[in-house]
């Protein structure tokens, strides 16, 4: 990054294939829309460019870029005023996946993970999207948010403690 920030912006490329992938999982765990999550991944990496002289280099990219990412998120949803799809419509969409019986348990388990994040508030699914499926490190994710790593600590907890309750509520109606 520190590349692209001193004038070789080229260097964006490079970036944007090591971390175009994350992102999409960030942006499709939090919208559900694989098409709108590309979009929204080309913005963040518009974004950068655009603010490339704001990275001062002295903390990780990723959180950087993730920060960046969110803004994207919030900004394109305050924009266009939308309103995140009901669980039935989203639920259509997954639907379109392998006829294989022996994927079924696995299918109907992550489709069950799926609409119980769903129904998570989503600032409860945008933290577990960053802990659990980016992996990323409490401390980042307190520099992503704004927020101590204690404090993020206990919102994951909360955040499963609620998955839990909801993907039970999910599996009875199943």
């Amino acid at each position: 990054m520190a590349k692209v920030r001193d004038g070789d912006p080229e260097k964006l490329g490079l970036l944007y294939e090591r971390y175009k992938r994350p992102l999409l999982g960030f942006f499709v765990g939090m919208v559900r829309d694989r098409e709108l999550g590309e979009d929204l991944v080309q913005n963040t990496f518009v974004r950068i460019l655009k603010y490339r002289h704001l990275f001062r280099g002295d903390g990780d990219f990723r959180t950087w870029m993730f920060h960046i990412a969110r803004n994207v998120k919030n900004d394109h949803f305050r924009k266009n005023k939308m309103v995140h799809e009901k669980v039935e419509k989203w639920e259509e969409r997954i639907e379109d996946t392998s006829d294989k019986i022996s994927e079924w348990q696995s299918d109907d388990e992550q489709r069950m993970l799926a609409v119980a994040l769903d129904k998570l508030p989503e600032d409860k699914r945008e933290i577990l999207l960053l802990s659990k499926f980016q992996e990323k490190k409490y401390k980042e994710i307190g520099d992503i948010l704004g927020c101590s790593e204690g404090a993020v600590k206990v919102k994951v907890f909360r955040a499963l403690q609620e998955l839990k309750v909801i993907y039970q509520q999910v599996e009875k109606m199943m």
